[in-house]
C-alpha cells in the first residue's frame, strides 16, 4: 500500500527548532519530488518547501525562506523539514507530500501538483 506517514511534530517554545520526518512506502520514492505544506485553523493549506527527486533543487515559501530546511534520503525513503528560529505564527497541521510526475523537471509549490498525501503532524509553537 502506497503511503507517507509523519513524525516529529509537538509542542515548542519560540525561537525554538523541531524537525520533522516523513517516511514513503509503496512507490518509487527516489523519482518524486517532495512537499511539505501547513494548515492552521481555519486557513488554507499552504505550500512550506519541496525538493527535486534528486535533492538538487529546494524552493521555500517566503515565510519559512531562513528558518527551514528541507532535505531528503533517497535510501532510506526519506524526506525531513528541519524548523529553526519557530514562531508562533508557525502553528499548524504539517502536511508531506509527493509529487504527481516522476521527475518533473521545475519543482512545484502548487498542491495539485501532488497526489500522496500524509496524514500529517501537529506544530504547536507557544510564545
Amino acid at each position: 500500500q502506497v503511503q507517507l506517514v509523519e513524525s516529529g511534530g509537538g509542542l515548542v517554545q519560540a525561537g525554538g527548532s523541531l524537525r520533522l520526518s516523513c517516511a514513503a512506502s509503496g512507490r518509487t520514492f527516489s523519482g518524486y519530488a517532495m512537499g511539505w505544506f501547513r494548515q492552521a485553523p481555519g486557513k488554507e493549506r499552504e505550500f512550506v518547501a519541496a525538493i527535486s527527486w534528486n535533492g538538487g533543487s529546494t524552493y521555500y515559501a517566503d515565510s519559512v525562506k531562513g528558518r527551514f530546511t528541507i532535505s531528503r534520503d533517497n535510501a532510506k525513503n526519506t524526506v525531513y523539514l528541519q524548523m529553526n528560529s519557530l514562531k508562533t505564527e508557525d502553528t499548524a497541521v504539517y502536511y508531506c507530500a509527493e509529487d504527481s510526475r516522476l521527475r518533473r523537471r521545475v519543482i512545484s509549490p502548487n498542491a495539485y501538483e501532488y497526489d500522496l498525501w500524509g496524514q500529517g503532524t501537529q506544530v504547536t509553537v507557544s510564545s
